[in-house]
């Protein structure tokens, strides 16, 4: 088992492949719902392909979309061709992107022998699907659960999981408990050309830089399917429970909205024009913020907004290589985290500046975000959990603090904008008393650098944010003492750490890989720009054989750890590309 998984989806569901033709993980009706194909946390839950004397196979996406091609060969040279992908294009002026996938059998050579088995579970790994069979279907059903995988592959086949040859193109539509209004070959074209075009013509309209483009299109089309297109959320990952390292109990379910992951893959997004996602996210924190009144904010929410993400066990699996426990829901939605109210502005702020909105905010939406300002203002210097989210530490955290400076510097950018004096000085002067108590109680001259904590020692590689956001300019020589400094202490070869030093389950045994980029960017503004694309270069060999990272890379091994596939790192694909980048205009 490992982390070497293609990725599908739609905006509305994800499933994860790997390069024998099996489902991992799926789930239904959508990204946090339940995985009826679970095998990559040790369940039962398959949709698998099994070869006869299978001595190849290979994996690739196709051109600048998100269609999955999945080659496999035999010993005696038969080849067959798996596509798979989620429909996701225009149709009658709206997205279609319903809860299906669409898997096809494509027969390139030869007499390729096959079995296909398919036993979707409920309940986290509890029990089976009952599968109903009908002439070209097969309905799989529970008291309160149901969808059908409708098929022109004999059934009778698919359900004994008998080995057949596969004489012909064949196509499984997995979807809706309905009938389809066409034979599923038909209808399986006719969505992969439209759902082709689609993902072609939205990476044309991409804003790439010179260098690396197949890297980062192939990093915005991820992030792309990370989002819940409904709402606006934005996923961390599309897993839950895979362990941070060998054996480390750090298994968290990503599958929810943690707000500064979403402002990270907004602003990634953006700067390459893909702007329809700020316009989703947008209406997502509008309604976040009215539901605060004024008050706490929660890190991290559900994809439908739900606000109780209550975390237990599933005590149906075993989990990744065994290695448990899996957990559903998320704890980090109970916590104290401030930096979230500088990531709800930061997220937001260039739909007051950007006229290429279709719908550009204005004082009414300003006046909206101005309690998330007063709210940073008030707990800013406070101790909170921080933003690695630490279960039984509280500390004043210079990031957190960092990012209320951010809400009230882009609250008095925006006043300004708008013409409200009154207020841009107002807000203007709580930035600036801010920004003097963290200049004051986290630098530490002793060791050359700003620390996690207000009057700390420790290092934290958050707080090379400080020069993107605009707190200090990399040319400042408190900036660059600690990218130094981080360079010294938190980095292994090429890759750096979060932190070194013990939290709630003791010291931490792979790299941040987020981190890394964003030391990565902080090499580049400091001067350091050879450094810094050998580095970006090595980050890049790291990524497993479609193009797609987890969390955390054991620096060591180059293994994947960490739920997956990672927005943070996708964005840091993105943003160090556009930074390190030669510019079109040197190379045209």
């Amino acid at each position: 088992m490992s982390l070497d998984l293609g990725v599908i989806g739609n905006g509305t569901i994800a499933g994860l492949i790997n390069s024998r033709g099996d489902y991992q993980w799926f789930c239904l009706p959508r990204f946090d719902g339940q995985p009826v194909f679970n095998q990559l946390l040790g369940g039962n839950g398959t949709f698998n392909v099994w070869m006869e004397g299978l001595a190849k196979r290979s994996q690739t996406y196709d051109r600048n979309t998100a269609i999955l091609r999945t080659r496999m060969e035999s010993e005696d040279g038969a080849i067959v061709e798996i596509v798979d992908f989620a429909p996701r294009f225009e149709h009658k002026g709206r997205m279609f992107r319903p809860a299906s996938i669409v898997r096809r059998f494509e027969v390139i050579a030869g007499s390729p022998q096959l079995r296909i088995s398919m036993r979707p579970e409920t309940d986290w790994g509890g029990r089976q699907l009952r599968p109903i069979r009908g002439v070209n279907h097969v309905r799989f059903v529970d008291d309160e659960f149901a969808f059908r995988v409708t098929t022109d592959a004999p059934v009778s086949y698919i359900l004994s999981e008998t080995t057949f040859i596969l004489d012909r193109d064949t196509t499984f539509i997995l979807g809706a408990d309905e009938s389809l209004t066409d034979s599923p070959g038909v209808i399986a074209r006719d969505w992969e050309e439209r759902t082709r075009q689609y993902w072609a013509k939205w990476a044309r309209g991409l804003a790439v830089p010179f260098e690396w483009q197949e890297e980062v299109i192939r990093a915005a089309i991820t992030l792309k399917l990370c989002v819940f297109e409904e709402t606006g959320g934005i996923v961390a990952a599309l897993t839950t429970s895979i362990p941070e390292h060998e054996g480390s109990s750090r298994n968290w379910d990503y599958r929810y909205c943690w707000i500064r992951d979403a402002y990270f893959t907004v602003t990634a997004l953006n700067r390459l024009s893909g702007m329809g996602t700020l316009e989703h996210y947008m209406r997502w924190v509008r309604n976040i913020v009215a539901h605060s009144k004024g008050g706490h904010i929660q890190p991290v929410y559900g994809i439908g907004l739900e606000a109780d993400l209550s975390e237990d066990m599933a005590p149906h699996l075993p989990g990744f290589r065994g290695m448990g426990p899996v957990r559903r829901g998320n704890q980090a939605a109970e916590h104290v985290q401030h930096d979230v109210y500088g990531q709800v502005l930061l997220g937001v702020a260039q739909s007051f500046f950007d006229r290429r909105l279709l719908s550009q905010p204005g004082i009414a939406e300003f006046e909206q975000l101005e309690p998330v300002g007063e709210r940073a203002f008030a707990v800013y210097d406070t101790p909170d959990a921080g933003i690695w989210e630490f279960r039984t530490i509280a500390h004043v955290h210079t990031s957190s603090a960092i990012m209320c400076w951010a809400a009230c510097d882009r609250l008095a950018r925006i006043a300004e904008s708008l013409g409200l004096e009154a207020r841009q000085k107002y807000w203007s002067e709580r930035a600036s008393i801010i920004h003097a108590t963290i200049l004051e109680k986290a630098w530490n001259p002793e060791i050359g650098a700003f620390t996690a904590a207000f009057g700390g020692e420790d290092l934290d590689a958050s707080v090379l944010l400080m020069a993107e956001i605009g707190f200090l300019p990399a040319s400042d020589e408190r900036y660059i003492g600690t990218v130094n400094a981080v360079d010294r202490d938190l980095r292994e070869g090429n890759h750096v750490y979060r932190y070194k030093v013990e939290d709630d389950f003791g010291k931490p045994k792979t790299a941040f890989t987020a981190c890394t980029f964003w030391f990565i960017d902080a090499l580049y503004r400091v001067g350091r720009v050879d450094e810094a694309r050998a580095m970006f270069e090595s980050v890049l060999s790291a990524r497993n054989h479609v193009g797609l990272l987890s969390e955390d890379v054991d620096p060591e091994t180059g293994e994947l750890w960490g739920n997956y596939p990672q927005t943070y790192c996708m964005v840091g694909i993105i943003n160090s590309a556009a930074l390190l980048s030669k510019p079109w205009a040197a190379v045209t």
